[in-house]
Order: C-alpha cells, then sequence, then structure tokens
C-alpha cells in the first residue's frame, strides 16, 4: 500500500502527497483551518494555501481549490481538494459510495467490545454549533461510527474508525456520547492538552480514471505512544 513520504511541495501546515488535473491530496497539521470561519475571511486555511498554490504567482487568476471535505481545525491528517466544480460534484453526490475515510484516536476509558459501530441522528445547534445525537431522524443526519479498538494503555485506548458518512464533528460526538470522549477534546470532553484525533488514511475511486487511490500517512505522535496491549491485536 502506497504511503506518504517526502513530498516535493510544502506549505505551512500542509503537504502536497498527490495532484493530478483534477485533485490535490494534502497532509494537513493540526491546528489549519479547511477553510475561512467567515465568507472572505483572510484566515490561513488548506483552501487559501491552496488556492494560491494553482494560481502559481499570477494574482490575475481565476484558479482555485473547491472543498468536498473538511477537517476540524484541530484535527490532523490526510484531506482531498477538487480543482474544478464538476470533480467536487462528483464527489459530493457520490461521497459515501466512493470514499473509504479511516482515522486514529485516542479515547478515554476502555471497551467491553473490541469492536462496534455507533448509529444516530446527528443535528446542529444553531446558536453554539455543538453537535449533539437526536431521536427523531427528521430533526437530523443519519450518521454512522465503525469502530476498533487497537491498543490500550491506563485509563485511555487507542482506537482505528471509519466513517459510513460525513458528519460534522461526527466522531468526536459519537464517542463523547457513548463516555469515551476523545482525549483532548475541549468542545465534548474533558480538553486535557492536543486533540488526538487523525485522518490516517483516504481511498476514493478517480473522477475520470475510475481507479481506486490510496493514501497512508505515518501514526501520529500520540499513537505510537500508546504502548502494545498483551490481548488486542496491533
Amino acid at each position: 500500500m502506497p504511503r506518504a513520504g517526502k513530498n516535493r511541495h510544502r506549505m505551512r501546515g500542509l503537504s502536497i502527497l498527490h495532484e493530478d488535473p483534477d485533485v490535490i491530496v494534502v497532509e494537513k497539521a493540526a491546528g489549519i483551518l479547511s477553510c475561512a470561519t467567515r465568507r472572505g475571511g483572510e484566515e490561513y486555511s488548506v483552501e487559501r494555501a491552496l488556492t494560491d498554490y494553482v494560481r502559481k504567482g499570477q494574482a490575475k487568476s481565476r484558479k482555485c481549490v473547491y472543498l468536498v471535505h473538511r477537517l476540524d481545525r484541530e484535527t490532523s491528517g490526510v484531506m482531498m481538494v477538487a480543482k474544478s466544480p464538476e470533480v467536487q460534484e462528483y464527489f459530493r453526490a457520490n461521497w459515501n459510495d466512493i470514499t473509504e475515510k479511516t482515522y486514529l484516536a485516542c479515547v478515554h476509558g476502555h471497551f467491553e467490545q473490541r469492536e462496534g459501530m455507533f448509529e444516530s441522528y446527528l443535528a446542529e445547534d444553531p446558536r453554539t454549533l455543538s453537535v449533539h445525537s437526536v431521536k427523531n431522524p427528521a430533526d437530523g443526519k443519519l450518521a454512522r461510527t465503525l469502530y476498533k479498538v487497537l491498543r490500550e494503555s491506563g485509563d485511555v485506548s487507542l482506537v482505528e474508525v471509519q466513517l459510513k458518512s460525513g458528519r460534522k464533528n461526527q466522531i468526536r460526538v459519537h464517542f463523547a456520547e457513548s463516555g469515551h470522549p476523545v482525549v483532548g477534546d475541549a468542545r465534548y470532553g474533558k480538553g486535557d492538552g492536543p486533540l488526538q484525533l487523525h485522518a490516517w488514511r483516504l481511498a476514493f475511486l478517480h473522477p475520470h480514471s475510475r481507479k481506486r487511490l490510496f493514501f497512508e500517512t505515518a501514526r501520529p505522535a500520540f499513537a505510537r505512544a500508546v504502548p502494545p496491549s498483551d490481548d488486542i491485536s496491533c
């Protein structure tokens, strides 16, 4: 399986893993926005940095990149953007069918079941912008989160997470509501240090070649810091 390695193009907090006429795949550092938080905002973000990159210093250029998914500011890992509105629509219209996203997270506590799935309807509170599960399906959007425990140490677990939907704060909400908030989650958990959530792998069907492309980063420091468990396969 190909993995992210040394790359020719580097920007602050970003490394380009792959580029072709349709998409750019990057590894994003924690602390970098996916896009500006307000319309016309000048904050540094993946969207702004890559738009500057594709314009290649030409101030009058109208080239830009188009977001097809986002990572939270404090979440690191693999992210992909489109280079045209048509490619953006291809991904947005078929996202759950043509992409696979796998995360690594350190969460509080240990699990009775080594593998499982969280499923609920998620809704965002317009006042606080926080997300939560709702009982009435009409009030939210269906979200499914698969998890597998990789290691346990002390009072934390290292888990591999696969998303079967793409909702805002989905991983953080589902683990917090299960009683296992992500370590470092200030909004939904205890806020005890940096958020320990990393977008580890991304696979997708290319819009033109229809070939499956796969990208994997090195494991983040927080994942390497959890020692192997005697009774759990790593």
